[in-house]
């Protein structure tokens, strides 16, 4: 464990960044200035989950389209 040198609201604000779901600090770069390790941080955003609906009803229209080229 390392003591976080920001301000109370800085880190209550990147607290609340994330714990949102799906979010999360992540370090950018570390460098060196007076004897301290300094951390560049952003907030990143995973992915976003698709809806398996949407491809299955896409799968079944493709599979409607061949059976009816076949027919002709």
């Amino acid at each position: 464990m390392r003591k976080l040198l920001l301000h109370k609201s800085e880190i209550r604000k990147l607290f609340a960044l994330a714990a949102v779901k799906g979010n999360a600090l992540v370090p950018l770069s570390f460098y060196w200035k007076n004897g301290k390790v300094k951390v560049a941080l952003a907030v990143g955003k995973g992915k976003a989950e698709f809806d398996k609906r949407e491809i299955l009803k896409r799968k079944e229209a493709d599979r409607e389209v061949k059976r009816a080229l076949r027919r002709t």
